[in-house]
């Protein structure tokens, strides 16, 4: 993976914040180069409202490519399980849940999920 020079700039001695950088980043940068790994790896929970400065931080570093070896929730070994039978994840798409909206209502809420293809 290619030397980031704000990362490698980073004072420790000061919050990210102050410095302009997003932690969720700087570790994933870190924790990629100690493992010489080709891309930018984030093997931490990815909070939601960390993910604009990432795809924005990756698009102004012109990165095209990163992983995501968080497993948090355990999804990863999930996923690794059916890939190993042949079932692959094709996208992501909406569902409803069986729960709705709210007292009153009768619309689902809607969600993201990984849509898998045999």
């Amino acid at each position: 993976m290619k030397k980031i020079n704000a990362f490698e700039k980073a004072d420790r001695t000061k919050s990210f914040k102050e410095q302009g950088l997003n932690g969720n980043i700087y570790w994933a940068y870190q924790y990629s180069q100690e493992a010489g790994s080709e891309l930018l790896n984030f093997n931490e929970v990815i909070w939601d409202e960390d993910v604009e400065d990432i795809v924005k931080f990756c698009r102004e570093q012109g990165l095209k490519e990163f992983t995501i070896s968080s497993n948090f929730s355990g999804l990863i070994n999930t996923l690794d399980a059916f890939d190993k039978l042949d079932c692959k994840m094709s996208g992501l798409t909406q569902v409803p849940l069986r729960f709705t909206e709210g007292y009153g209502s009768d619309k689902h809420k809607v969600v993201p999920a990984i849509k898998m293809s045999l």
